[in-house]
């Protein structure tokens, strides 16, 4: 599903127009990510947690060439599905 999928089938849920889930959606997105990037997390019960996860400074070898290169520390989204999601999957 991509984000205009998504955006009418929400649009269809709550009766709202896709114009309005599209800034409400928009809107998540900004959030998550500011949140994130100044390092903080969010929680949705029974979704799942959005978090930054650091990791570290490793060697890698570049496909093409076969060449080993360093590959610096980051700092990455990460997303932890909670409970219900799970389930719901399984």
């Amino acid at each position: 599903m991509n984000k205009s999928e998504l955006v009418g089938t929400l649009a269809t849920i709550t009766g709202l127009t896709q114009k309005e889930v599209t800034k409400v959606l928009d809107a998540y997105i900004e959030v998550v990510g500011k949140t994130l990037k100044k390092g903080g997390e969010i929680t949705l019960v029974g979704f799942g947690t959005f978090k930054v996860s650091q990791r570290k400074a490793r060697t890698g070898r570049n496909p093409k060439t076969g060449e080993t290169i360093q590959i610096k520390a980051c700092r990455v989204p990460c997303f932890k599905a909670g409970k219900g999601l799970r389930e719901a999957v399984a």
